[in-house]
């Protein structure tokens, strides 16, 4: 069961450990002799394999941790018929391994670094984009984190120039995933504040595809928290880069217009419109298209990204369109490829711009996949779309209706138990959802 638990809310070991401890200190007070778990005894915790229960104050501290379990049950078996536990935990040790081993293997080999480290972490940091919209996102952060350490302590063995500019593109890359995790947990300032370490990174190292990327961020930061006219100001600059692809000039428009709509800019904002849907001239970069995955910007996220601009300039017509088509463009995918958080943002659209048009039986139809998303997957982008919803709802003339207050009362539960409003700053979010 706890190692059930521990998938359910993506906590990895370290995570587990500060958990733990806290609850240690609120206890028993901040004594040196409180209990602790290290990295090798949370393995046999969550190993299925333990034959006797651990100290009595230990024991305690899981209670506090799970309250509704007695730590007999913690150490008994998950629910029936979840078997996803088993795999998420050998998935870990898996990983834990050749991480071990390859750092082993590297600390032998020289004083200095090997070219095959580079070669894993920058296969681990791919990894980690391609896989992001499949994990929880406080599981995405801590995978972003722990890769972001391990680049670090890597630059510090090093003296090689090519090596040096290598690994700061790939911890400027990590950087950037972190300030996407921040954004969708609701972490603003922390985000804005990653994704200017990304750009430094890419600055110093002129890769300007990562430099572009993290303005991109930046941009639809600041639009996002009430600053349009900087938006406008760090898309347009990010476009003047050279060495980009199409993706990234696609990505970069669309952030673009997205930011004039806010600015109420609707001749702008459908021009950038324009510019993100053209054909492009067969260009690519060696980050949203080599790595891709999170620094990708799809078929499916284009076409939801316009539509939000369209409701905002309020054009029911277009947003309807283009939402229906991220849709589409969603189910030409296999299942397991499918981002949860696109399929919930195009739906959400598909129902705003039904509203636009008095269409609230459509709105509820339409709203259908967005109560799918596992709480974990309830990004900050979601929040608002929905949060945006509930308010077109509270209208007057929906007032005393029993469809638009049920579906109020819905999304209220849906964001209650979201992660931005969980655990990240939510006054903040509020003022974004306003």
């Amino acid at each position: 069961m706890l190692a059930w638990l521990c998938a359910q809310e993506g906590l990895s070991y370290r995570r587990f450990d500060e958990r733990f401890t806290d609850y240690g200190v609120r206890l028993f007070g901040n004594k040196p002799r409180n209990p602790t778990c290290g990295e090798t005894q949370f393995r046999r915790w969550t190993g299925g394999k333990l034959r006797t229960l651990p100290g009595p104050e230990a024991c305690q501290i899981l209670e506090a941790l799970w309250p509704q379990y007695t730590v007999e049950q913690l150490f008994g078996p998950p629910p029936k018929g979840d078997l996803q536990s088993p795999v998420i935990d050998l998935e870990e040790r898996v990983r834990m391994s050749a991480e071990e081993a390859l750092s082993g293997a590297d600390e032998t080999a020289s004083a200095s670094i090997s070219d095959n480290t580079i070669d894993e972490l920058r296969d681990q940091v791919r990894g980690v984009a391609q896989r992001y919209h499949l994990m929880p996102l406080a599981q995405a952060y801590e995978a972003a984190d722990r890769l972001r350490a391990a680049i670090e302590r890597r630059r510090d063995r090093t003296q090689v120039p090519v090596q040096q500019q290598e690994l700061m593109i790939l911890n400027g890359q990590a950087a950037a995933l972190l300030s996407v995790a921040a954004f969708n947990l609701g972490f603003f300032q922390p985000a804005r504040s990653l994704a200017r370490t990304a750009a430094m990174f890419g600055e110093a190292t002129r890769f300007t595809p990562l430099q572009a990327y993290a303005d991109g961020t930046l941009a639809y930061i600041a639009y996002h928290t009430g600053n349009a006219s900087e938006a406008v100001a760090k898309a347009t600059r990010a476009l003047s880069y050279g060495g980009l692809g199409d993706v990234a000039l696609h990505r970069l428009q669309a952030i673009k217009a997205r930011a004039h709509a806010h600015l109420g800019d609707v001749v702008s904002a459908r021009s950038a419109i324009q510019l993100s849907t053209d054909a492009g001239r067969g260009r690519y970069d060696d980050l949203h298209d080599e790595t891709g995955g999170e620094f990708a910007f799809s078929a499916e996220r284009l076409a939801m990204s316009t539509s939000t601009t369209a409701l905002l300039i309020g054009d029911a017509e277009r947003a309807e369109a283009d939402a229906r088509r991220a849709l589409e463009f969603l189910a030409r995918r296999p299942r397991k490829d499918q981002s949860a958080h696109v399929r919930a943002g195009a739906a959400a659209d598909l129902a705003h711009a039904r509203l636009l048009v008095d269409d609230v039986d459509g709105a509820a139809e339409a709203l259908t996949p967005v109560w799918g998303v596992p709480t974990e997957h309830r990004q900050t982008g979601i929040v608002v779309r929905t949060a945006r919803i509930a308010r077109h709802l509270a209208r007057p003339d929906h007032h005393g209706a029993a469809l638009p207050m049920a579906l109020r009362e819905q999304i209220e539960d849906f964001n209650r138990v979201s992660p931005p409003h969980r655990v990240g700053p939510h006054v903040g979010l509020l003022a974004v959802e306003g």
